[in-house]
């Protein structure tokens, strides 16, 4: 088997925040195992986006780590510099669950329907998703009558799933588990990870679980947030160290074939995430899954048009999250100094990123609201904004509200639109912060 990225790398020796560093410094790609790795960007020493912080730990410090992303000279694949251990990240307490979403429920409901009607799925079929997270996708195929097995290994997501009757793996996903599904009879017709991709240090072993579940026929469907769109709009807060990678399809590419799959399709999501890519892989050469589209070269094209293959479509956008980072902070700043209130939207990982790289804290915002009933009475890591519900903005009506979750900002600016018309005012902060 492929030796797994990151088998050359060493410990950081610095400290952060008081903290034994924890920081692994990588030195060779994780997908192609080459060693030219060069960074093109620094956000500084930063907690972890989904620690939340619990109110009786306010006296504690937050460990803080580096946050630095690189460019892989042999593959194209953009990574980070420095990575922590996944068990560290995704812990008991990890408070993401994917239904309190309403637009990722629509477009996983919609994801369904296609794969139902496209691989003409039914009793006999098995639908397998990595980071199935609380079942909001495959129990819209458990309600159709079609068999699935969830991977999910944070806890707390992993029960929400069962409740909702979705057969679930509180496991990582990789090659191992993959062949003892296998030796257990299983075999799947459809594999889908759906966000995820990017949050695997062992990229290797994730793809070759792929190829040794999937069937001779089946189909391997993948979503993440594009490289493009995170150039194209400046969206630097989606780097955390949750997200191992940033995905190119020049760089899927590579790294599917390496596992004997091929693409056979790529759809474009504009809206959704900021912009995501749906990357469809079957076996190579086998019709039961799909012959390549006009998708992949299309896509292929444009990517390699765009310069996204070559070192020097990132050197520039150090300068360029710095400028959008200043321009923030200096309207907060002066919308402050004019006594106005600000609070925040949404306790998202992305928001936790551009606090803390920014420095922004309570000195300029008030609070943060948020749906999700499971991060409400925490703190943002660093910043430390409180958490409240999204009832909190219409009993305080604070002058102007930073839209952290900015990818969903349609919905969230639909559901607050009694405090718009009361006279609140949206922040949305890139890919330039405007007022709406």
């Amino acid at each position: 088997m492929f030796d797994p990225a990151g088998s050359r790398a060493r410990q950081a020796g610095e400290r952060m925040s008081g903290e034994p560093a924890s920081a692994t410094e990588v030195t060779s790609c994780r997908s192609c195992g080459g060693e030219r790795l060069r960074p093109f960007l620094s956000l500084g020493a930063t907690p972890i986006a989904n620690r939340l912080v619990r109110a009786d730990a306010l006296d504690e410090a937050d460990p803080s780590f580096p946050l630095e992303v690189g460019f892989c000279e042999d593959c194209a694949l953009v990574q980070l510099t420095h990575v922590l251990p996944a068990d560290e990240i995704f812990d008991e307490d990890y408070p993401y669950f994917s239904s309190f979403s309403d637009m990722l429920v629509r477009h996983a409901e919609k994801n369904v329907i296609d794969l139902i009607e496209s691989r003409d799925l039914g009793p006999n079929s098995l639908v397998v998703e990595v980071a199935s997270n609380d079942g909001y996708l495959l129990k819209a195929f458990v309600e159709r009558g079609i068999p699935v097995l969830g991977i999910e290994p944070t806890p707390g997501p992993a029960a929400a799933a069962r409740e909702v009757g979705v057969p679930t793996r509180e496991e990582f996903f990789g090659a191992e588990l993959a062949q003892r599904l296998v030796d257990e009879g299983l075999r799947a017709d459809v594999i889908i990870a759906n966000n995820v991709m990017a949050h695997v240090p062992d990229l290797n072993s994730f793809v070759e679980g792929f190829s040794i579940l999937l069937k001779d026929d089946g189909v391997v469907s993948v979503e993440n947030p594009g490289l493009h769109a995170l150039f194209a709009h400046t969206e630097f807060d989606t780097v955390y160290h949750e997200h191992f990678c940033y995905f190119s399809t020049i760089a899927v590419e590579a790294l599917v074939r390496r596992h004997g799959l091929e693409l056979v399709g790529v759809t474009e999501f504009p809206e959704l995430h900021g912009g995501t890519l749906r990357w469809r892989s079957a076996r190579a050469g086998a019709l039961g899954g799909g012959a390549p589209d006009e998708s992949v070269a299309r896509v292929l094209g444009a990517e390699r048009a765009a310069g996204f293959d070559s070192f020097e479509r990132y050197g520039n956008f150090g300068a360029e999250v710095g400028e959008l980072q200043r321009e923030l902070l200096a309207l907060l700043t002066d919308l402050r100094a004019q006594g106005k209130t600000i609070a925040a939207y949404g306790a998202a990982a992305k928001g936790a990123t551009l606090l803390n790289s920014t420095g922004i804290n309570t000195d300029l915002i008030d609070f943060v609201v948020d749906r999700n009933v499971h991060k409400q009475g925490k703190y943002m890591p660093g910043a430390r904004l409180p958490i409240l519900p999204p009832e909190a903005l219409l009993e305080r009506q604070p002058d102007y509200l930073l839209l952290l979750a900015w990818n969903v900002k349609n919905e969230i600016m639909a559901q607050q639109s009694e405090y718009a018309s009361r006279g609140g005012s949206f922040i949305v902060p890139v890919p330039r912060p405007v007022v709406l």
